[in-house]
């Protein structure tokens, strides 16, 4: 029988989507990062717009000139990054970009530094490349924090990047501002790539959300629409590289991909133009939402941080395997930690993107268990 690449043997499939798959017609899904909030009307508009105007055909691989203008302004004014059009991609969701940037990087034993708990693709896109995952843990005791002097202990000869994610999933971490600097300082001493996830950037409470790229020239900035603006559907992202990597990156997205849906380019730049007041009030919404969770796990006495943004909660417990699997049988799904990581042992990761009294339901369900 025919085997498939060792590269590919050697990455599973996601544990959330495995999570996802087991959602039944009754269940309250809190395995899946995707907002329960409807994708603003305006935005919507902008895809039959373009529909009724026939804007149905191949668009350039970088994607549309009138969207990265957008996409640089909104980098320059808004994360004081200075780029251009030129040097920016727009991708099939910030996964694209990820996968673009890894296996453009990326040579055969190179090793990339990953946040652990982290996001369940990264350790997948660096295998596909080739490379060596090196696992930065993130500590209950630090609110999850990449801290700059543990991560340059994890440097060698053979690191080619680093990839970080602030605010973090499933943690709900954000790096603080000499975190930031910290690891582009790294990036610039020791000729690093540093690969910036910043997908969760405006779902943050009480913090302010720093960008490397304003402080390295070494950075691929990573972002999307999925999250901030409940465009899960659409699929589209972008990155922001140096000029002298932007070319090979378009390579492996071009050859992948060769674009992102022409509709959804139309939707996102809506989404960039036009009225901000559904994010605020998202926003909002969540961190309401990540206080009650909060609260009632505490109540029931599990050791638990105060997610600073995103919408995840990583609460600690002994045996969460076995309260994962006790809460399916409720039709309340979670993920169990051990999905982003090893050292996601003694995990479990709860997505508050679902509706506030689903949230309750739940809570009551966990509480029920008496574990």
């Amino acid at each position: 029988m025919m085997k498939p690449a060792k590269r590919v043997e050697s990455i599973d499939l996601s544990g959330i989507r495995k999570m996802f798959d087991m959602v039944g017609e009754n269940s309250i899904n809190l395995a899946l990062g995707e907002p329960d909030f409807d994708t603003p009307p305006h935005i919507r508009q902008a895809v039959k717009d373009a529909l009724d105007d026939g804007f149905t055909h191949y668009t350039g691989n970088m994607g549309i000139i009138e969207l990265r203008e957008a996409i640089s302004q909104k980098l320059n004014t808004e994360n004081h990054i200075k780029t251009s059009p030129e040097s920016i991609i727009v991708t099939v969701g910030a996964t694209g970009a990820l996968y673009s940037s890894t296996n453009a990087l990326i040579d055969e034993g190179d090793e990339v530094i990953i946040p652990d708990p982290g996001f369940v693709a990264y350790d997948a896109c660096v295998k596909l490349s080739g490379g060596k995952s090196v696992r930065a843990h993130l500590k209950d005791e630090n609110d999850f924090r990449m801290l700059p002097e543990e991560i340059l202990e994890q440097v060698t000869p053979r690191t080619k990047a680093i990839i970080m994610n602030s605010p973090g999933n499933p943690t709900g971490g954000v790096l603080e501002k000499e975190d930031i600097k910290g690891l582009a300082d790294i990036a610039d001493d020791h000729d690093l790539i540093l690969i910036s996830d910043e997908i969760y950037e405006k779902i943050i409470y009480g913090k302010k959300h720093y960008s490397p790229a304003h402080y390295s020239e070494n950075v691929i900035t990573i972002n999307g629409f999925s999250k901030t603006y409940a465009m899960t559907g659409f699929r589209v992202g972008y990155l922001a590289a140096p000029p002298e990597l932007t070319e090979d990156i378009l390579k492996i997205h071009q050859y992948s991909v060769t674009c992102t849906t022409s509709l959804c380019q139309k939707a996102a730049l809506a989404a960039l133009q036009g009225p901000q007041d559904s994010v605020k009030e998202m926003v909002g919404e969540f961190e309401r939402r990540r206080d009650l969770v909060v609260g009632r796990l505490r109540g029931m006495g599990i050791k638990c941080n105060q997610p600073q943004g995103a919408f995840y909660v990583l609460p600690e417990i002994d045996n969460p395997e076995h309260l994962v699997e006790e809460a399916l049988k409720k039709d309340v799904v979670l993920v169990p930690g051990t999905s982003f990581g090893k050292y996601g042992e003694g995990h479990f990761r709860i997505s508050y993107a679902a509706s506030y009294d689903d949230l309750e339901l739940a809570m009551d369900v966990l509480e029920s268990l008496n574990l």
